[in-house]
C-alpha cells in the first residue's frame, strides 16, 4: 500500500467516525477519592461535555484504575448520544482492546505505536498490535514521539512517523508534557512528512486562544486541562470552559 493509499483509507475512517471537521475529542481523566465519586464525576464530566458540543469523550486510567475505567464505559455505553466513545487504558493497550471489544468504543489512543521500543522488541510489538487491529472494529490513534515516552528505536523520527501511520489509523502528535502546548514547527514537520490526507491529531496544550494555530495543520484535537476550573488535569470539567473551547473550534470551523 503506497502512502497516498494508506492516507486515503485512512481518511476515510476518520471521516466514518467523525461527522463534524476538526473535532474536538475531549479527555475523562476518572478523578475522585474513590470509586464511588469516580464514577459519578465521570458521568457529571461527561454530560457537560457532551452538552457542550465535544464530539468525543475519551475515557482514561489517568487517575482512575482499570476498573473505574470499566465502571464508566458501563455507564456512559448508552449515553453518549451523537459523540464518539474513545479509550485510553494507559500502560495496557491488551486490556484496551478486550474492553473495546465489549464496549461501543470507536477509537482506542495508544500513547506510542512507534519509536519507544528497541528494535527487537519493537517487531514483536508490531506483529501483536496488527493481530489487535485486525480483530477490533476500534480504530487506532497512535503517538509518535509523544510526551513522557522514551525514543530507543534507533529510527529517525521520519522513518517512526512512517511505521506509526502504518500502525494506526491516526497520529497524535504533543509537546513535553501535559497541559504543554505542543510546537508549532513539530505539527508542521508531522503533517509534511505524514502520508498525504493521513489524519493528524494535536494531543496536548490545545487552549481557545491557540486551537486555530494548533488545527491549522492538524485535523482535530485532544483536549483536557484547558476545559477543568483551574485549567489543570486535576481540575474538574467546567462548562464555561467548555462552552469556551467550543465557540473558538466552532469559528474555526467556519473558516474552513
Amino acid at each position: 500500500m503506497n502512502d497516498l493509499t494508506l492516507g486515503e483509507t485512512a481518511r476515510s475512517k476518520w471521516q466514518g467516525l467523525f461527522a463534524q471537521p476538526k473535532p474536538v475529542l475531549a479527555m475523562l481523566h476518572l478523578g475522585g477519592d474513590d470509586a464511588a465519586q469516580k464514577l459519578e464525576r465521570a458521568q457529571t464530566e461527561a454530560s457537560m461535555l457532551i452538552d457542550g458540543g465535544v464530539d468525543a469523550v475519551i475515557v482514561e486510567n489517568y487517575f482512575g484504575d482499570n476498573d473505574d475505567v470499566r465502571r464508566a464505559l458501563e455507564a456512559l455505553s448508552n449515553r453518549t448520544g451523537s459523540a464518539v466513545l474513545g479509550l485510553n487504558v494507559l500502560h495496557d493497550h491488551e486490556l484496551a482492546f478486550e474492553l473495546a471489544a465489549e464496549f461501543p468504543v470507536g477509537f482506542v489512543q495508544i500513547d506510542s505505536v512507534a519509536g519507544h521500543l528497541e528494535p527487537g522488541a519493537d517487531a514483536e510489538y508490531a506483529v501483536r498490535l496488527a493481530e489487535l487491529r485486525e480483530a477490533s472494529r476500534a480504530l487506532v490513534f497512535g503517538g509518535v514521539r509523544f510526551k513522557y515516552q522514551p525514543v530507543n528505536s534507533g529510527r529517525s523520527e521520519a522513518e517512526d512517523l512512517a511505521l506509526g501511520a502504518a500502525r494506526s489509523d491516526a497520529i497524535v502528535v504533543t509537546g513535553e508534557g501535559t497541559g504543554m502546548v505542543t510546537d508549532l514547527e513539530k505539527i508542521e514537520r508531522f503533517r509534511r512528512t505524514l502520508p498525504a490526507d493521513f489524519p493528524l491529531v494535536v494531543g496536548a496544550g490545545v487552549t481557545a486562544e491557540n486551537v486555530e494555530a494548533q488545527l491549522r495543520d492538524a485535523d482535530g484535537v485532544i483536549v483536557g486541562s484547558y476545559l477543568k476550573h483551574d485549567y489543570r488535569d486535576t481540575g474538574i470539567v467546567d462548562a464555561e470552559h467548555v462552552a469556551e473551547f467550543m465557540r473558538a473550534v466552532g469559528d474555526v470551523r467556519k473558516s474552513l
